[in-house]
């Protein structure tokens, strides 16, 4: 378990002069809805779907009772992470949970509740998805059948917009988070929202970037698994196979996460689903799992990727990674509060200003479900924050925003 044991050097270094972290302090507050609200739903959930026995049961009990009206406890001293996780976790111990800043509060609640159903433990429940079920169901949804057959209209489109089309149905395909729609069954915000749309479009400059690169290698740093991994698996082939990369390295989380967040068992149950699929969506399975098979697409994964950690503090070896890399996509909302900062950042602020020190140019394809948002227009904000108070909560908005560390201005919109 190589790649799943950090080391406490790569602990985040003294703050800097971002703005404060967002935590779950305010009752009133979406983190703290969703400390108090989404999880307690999700492990009652976990638990219905698994035997589990009175040790996990009781676990996932307490979890639930420490998170909303108890102390932080430490990760106990015998666990391969527990180091790492001691430094990480060193200034909230002992205080309550909405203290902690909420990216570090809700990494630490999913470590903890794989510890709580025995996960890392040799034994009937070593290595079990506890949220497997939801992502097979989702995977074996019928409307899927309708939604894959859509693809096969693909080939004749021209080459940029049969692109453009596959990045914005990435970005749409980042609102498929399971945790997300636990949280939204029944609350009424998402339908207050009014229609979807994209706040901020900046597709041209990616495929600017992609083709000034001549191919290399694109890291595309995934989100969820399901559909929005199938979307995401759609618009890889066409970097390959439209030729704006000669590889791509797929980004996914060592263990699970979030819920519904990508590990490699999902990549291997998504390209299945296409195989099966019939027309374009079969095609582009067979083609991946060739590209795979040549080296083409790589799958990498990397214990930072379920730490509590903002990606100014990536380890060497990670960030040296995706420095060899001509270009880096990253989906999806948990990806866009790790590469920005989790902050209380103005709209208006330029992704320039918060993302210049990523190793090299990337995008993030991003659905709308937390606090934090960037690169907005102030006129946009300020009619968004009037309408309704929730827009930057409810999935029916999103950003498709493109960063490029090497020049001193923002991109242009």
């Amino acid at each position: 378990m190589e790649h799943l044991v950090p080391t406490i050097d790569d602990a985040p270094a003294g703050d800097d002069r971002r703005p404060a972290a967002w935590t779950s302090t305010d009752t009133r507050s979406f983190a703290w809805s969703v400390l108090h609200e989404r999880h307690p739903v999700l492990v009652d959930t976990a638990r219905a779907a698994h035997p589990y026995g009175h040790r996990q049961a009781d676990a996932l009990t307490r979890l639930v009772e420490e998170s909303t009206a108890g102390e932080l406890l430490p990760l106990p001293p015998d666990r391969h992470d527990a180091a790492a996780w001691s430094a990480w976790t060193s200034a909230w111990v002992g205080r309550r949970w909405d203290a902690a800043p909420f990216l570090g509060a809700e990494s630490y609640f999913y470590r903890r509740l794989l510890d709580a159903v025995d996960f890392f433990r040799p034994g009937p429940w070593f290595w079990l998805d506890p949220f497997a079920h939801q992502k097979d169901a989702e995977l074996a949804d019928p409307a899927l059948v309708e939604a894959l057959g859509a693809l096969d209209g693909l080939p004749s489109l021209p080459r940029t917009e049969r692109a453009a089309t596959l990045i914005t149905d990435a970005v749409w395909g980042n609102k498929a988070d399971l945790g997300f729609a636990a949280h939204q069954h029944g609350t009424g915000s998402a339908a207050a929202a009014g229609p979807d749309s994209v706040l901020v479009d900046q597709t041209e400059g990616l495929l600017a970037a992609l083709t000034a690169a001549g191919g290399g290698t694109v890291c595309f740093i995934a989100d969820n698994a399901g559909r929005e991994l199938l979307a995401d698996l759609v618009l890889i082939d066409d970097l390959l196979a439209g030729g704006w990369a000669d590889e791509v390295a797929l980004h996914l989380k060592p263990t699970p996460y979030y819920v519904s967040d990508a590990t490699t068992a999902d990549l291997a149950s998504c390209l299945r689903r296409l195989e099966r699929a019939g027309g374009h969506a079969e095609s582009v399975g067979r083609r991946l799992r060739d590209a795979f098979r040549t080296g083409r697409a790589r799958v990498r994964t990397h214990w930072f990727y379920c730490a509590p950690l903002e990606f100014p503090a990536m380890p060497a070896d990670l960030a040296g990674e995706i420095a060899n890399c001509s270009t880096t996509i990253l989906k999806g909302d948990l990806n866009y509060r790790r590469v920005f900062g989790d902050r209380h950042w103005p709209a208006p602020t330029p992704t320039q200003q918060a993302g210049g020190y990523f190793p090299n140019p990337f995008a993030v394809l991003r659905t709308l479900k937390s606090d934090v948002v960037l690169g907005l227009d102030e006129t946009v904000a300020d009619r968004l924050d009037t309408a309704d108070a929730g827009w930057r909560t409810s999935g029916r908005h999103a950003v498709i925003q493109f960063v490029d560390p090497a020049t001193a201005r923002e991109p242009r919109r």
